[in-house]
């Protein structure tokens, strides 16, 4: 049976709205063609000349032609964004975040995929166990990119040890099929003590470096171990010590690449450098911060913004700042305190306290700013004083609406703790702009 293409939305000023679809407009035909998802579609749009036929919301048909002389995007959403059933994660790997959820989770995120095509549109990261030799082909012909692909590591019997998965295996011949059709792909490792470190993580990094300029970046995560790991394989997490392991590792391969290529090609999540103690490295490090969205030069980024937020902060001089608390992760603690102590070197009349928020939901293992919960904000907050106004990441929360990741939303938050939630951007303009008001 075809999936429908139904309308969400439309962009303003777009091919699509210019041509009067509507939301709930159903696509059928593209210059007579039928498309099975939205990769077809953007191909069959991306022509200077095509029809689309639409049965719109009132019944009626109509086919409209369609003129792009400037080769621009069709500018319509569809209420299944792939136009298609995505497909489906098939590893069991050992590490898999998802496997060590508690019960009462966000129900969207038990849901695992494994597609290429939301890697394309949407930045997830697939492993490419699960594809046919008619995807490859078409991935190499359409030239798909920017694909994100994790790798964990590239020794064929290793891998397929990590995903449970005897596909697996075939990692660096798809990758190398894809980088001689020119398609682009970032890297991911997610590092675990013991399994994919040492020889193995040098051996991953040097075959991915032979896929330059196809490979743009690697990035090597630590493992997240949370607390429900009950009847899951023994895993450690990483401490001071084997952080700095990695970090004597990676840096001198970081500096040779650096020297042949012109880049690093691969990068340390900021995890690493705050549990090793280690000074996170400079803004140009990371050079375009191909995969800051993974946590990697976020901090950095942000060090660099707010400084550069700082030399115009005359901007702000008729605001007149009430107190505030900030709720931040244990990883992200420190950086956020220097960050007020140089606010307040310019404005003193800054009053803000912040505080360090334990992950009891996911367990005290998990550290990282993005997986706090609502109900561990309530229950840590609730007993001391804080400010009326609460200052959070918006990387807590659900990207289309106020929602953590227990169900607990930024409504329960306020009501739980009388106070005002300002959502803040993970920008140094965002976070000073939310420090002022």
């Amino acid at each position: 049976m075809k999936n429908k293409a139904v309308v969400k939305s439309v962009m303003p000023d777009s091919i699509a709205f210019d041509a009067g679809i509507e939301p709930g407009d159903e696509i059928t035909l593209v210059s007579g063609k039928e498309f099975c998802d939205i990769l077809d579609f953007k191909y069959l749009t991306s022509e200077e000349y095509y029809t689309v036929n639409v049965i719109k919301a009132n019944g009626e048909e109509e086919e409209i032609e369609i003129y792009n002389d400037c080769f621009e995007a069709f500018g319509a959403e569809f209420e299944n964004p792939l136009i298609d059933k995505p497909m489906l994660c098939k590893n069991k790997c050992i590490f898999c975040f998802m496997d060590q959820l508690p019960p009462n989770v966000r129900s969207t995120m038990l849901f695992k995929d494994d597609d290429v095509r939301l890697s394309f549109l949407q930045g997830n990261y697939v492993t490419l166990t699960n594809l046919k030799e008619e995807d490859i082909e078409r991935i190499c012909r359409l030239k798909i990119s920017p694909i994100n692909v994790s790798v964990h590591v590239t020794d064929p019997e290793r891998r397929v040890m990590m995903l449970a998965n005897p596909n697996a295996a075939n990692l660096m011949k798809i990758m190398n099929r894809f980088a001689d059709a020119g398609v682009v792909m970032n890297a991911q490792i997610v590092l675990c003590p013991e399994i994919n470190d040492g020889e193995y993580l040098v051996r991953s990094i040097t075959d991915l470096r032979t896929l330059y300029p196809a490979i743009r970046s690697v990035s090597i995560v630590p493992v997240g171990i949370s607390k429900h790991r009950k009847g899951l394989s023994v895993l450690k997490g990483f401490d001071s010590a084997s952080s700095l392991e990695v970090i004597n590792c990676v840096t001198p391969m970081q500096r040779t690449y650096k020297d042949e290529i012109g880049t690093s090609l691969v990068y340390l999540a900021d995890e690493f450098y705050i549990s090793a103690g280690v000074e996170i490295p400079p803004y140009d490090h990371y050079e375009e911060f191909p995969q800051i969205e993974n946590g990697v030069g976020l901090i950095a980024a942000m060090r660099e913004e707010i400084k550069d937020e700082l030399e115009y902060i005359d901007e702000y001089e008729n605001s007149h700042p009430v107190p505030k608390t900030i709720v931040t992760s244990y990883i992200a603690y420190d950086f956020i305190c220097q960050c007020i102590d140089k606010v307040k070197k310019k404005r003193p009349d800054v009053c803000v306290n912040v505080e360090k928020i334990r992950n009891d939901f996911f367990g005290s293992k998990i550290t990282v700013t993005g997986l706090i919960c609502g109900g561990d904000i309530i229950n840590q907050l609730k007993d001391k004083p804080h400010a009326d106004i609460l200052m959070l990441s918006e990387s807590m929360l659900k990207s289309d609406c106020d929602i953590f990741l227990d169900d607990t939303t930024l409504k329960d938050v306020e009501k739980a703790l009388s106070v005002k939630v300002i959502k803040t951007p993970n920008t140094g303009h965002g976070f000073i702009k939310a420090l002022l008001s």
